[in-house]
């Protein structure tokens, strides 16, 4: 079956996957394009409902699944990359609570609270999967991790990586359960350069929103810290922030 009309209804549907948040939750569904991002969706277990593929544009060996061939000018209506990919996968979205998270004895967790930018909450998926992370937790979430733009901008590691949601009070409460030492990133003067801790032990690692950071509620409830700095600015993308903080876990965990 080949679909060459944009009017299409899966080609509607798909094209709502990729631009729709609210309807992408709703569907319990979620569209992934390119090779190497589809390559890892499968690698990891990802479930395939199906794949489009314009075989004009993709070169490789179809996957195995239900394959709906398209026409270059429906999937360049559909596709941020044009004509450069070929395929674009649907998956199911699989539960994400953080109940389901079992952490082991020396574990290393990030934390973010209420992340908002997809291509932030991307690049620091993959700085937590380059680096070793064991878990990402989201509290209090706003991104929809399954935003084209999350997928694009982590190259796939989305798949790769625990992911957990949870909001602050019930985190809280995992943490202090399962034995975690907990640090902060307030800004106040209590905090101290982030190579003085110890992050060998079971550790999570809190970082707050883009704009305001950390929240109130997590005052007095870690030992804070801080990136040092020697120029004028006194913070950093969050995204470069958490690549920064997850190096030094694994560094220390390596040198130990």
């Amino acid at each position: 079956m080949l679909i060459e009309s944009t009017n299409n209804e899966k080609i509607k549907n798909l094209s709502r996957l990729l631009t729709d948040n609210r309807f992408r939750k709703n569907s319990g569904i979620f569209a992934v394009e390119g090779k190497q991002e589809n390559q890892r969706a499968i690698n990891f277990g990802q479930e395939a409902e199906e794949f489009f593929i314009c075989e004009s544009i993709f070169d490789e060996d179809f996957p195995k699944g239900k394959i709906t061939l398209v026409s270059e000018k429906v999937y360049q209506k559909l596709a941020y990359r044009g004509t450069s990919e070929g395929i674009i996968g649907v998956y199911k979205t699989k539960g994400n609570d953080l109940s389901d998270f079992k952490p082991k004895e020396n574990a290393s967790i990030i934390v973010v609270e209420s992340i908002e930018k997809p291509g932030n909450l991307g690049a620091i998926l993959r700085s937590c999967e380059a680096f070793g992370i064991d878990a990402l937790i989201i509290a209090d979430p706003k991104a929809d991790f399954y935003n084209p733009n999350v997928i694009r901008s982590s190259v796939g590691c989305l798949f790769g990586m625990n992911i957990f949601t949870s909001n602050n009070e019930k985190l809280f409460e995992f943490l202090q359960n399962h034995d975690f030492n907990i640090f902060t990133t307030l800004m106040d003067e209590s905090a101290e350069d982030l190579y003085k801790k110890d992050f060998t032990q079971k550790s999570a690692l809190l970082f707050g929103t883009e704009h305001s950071g950390l929240s109130d509620f997590w005052i007095g409830k870690g030992k804070n810290t801080l990136i040092p700095m020697s120029g004028s600015i006194d913070s950093l993308n969050l995204s470069n922030a958490v690549a920064i903080s997850c190096y030094e876990m694994l560094r220390q965990k390596r040198e130990k």
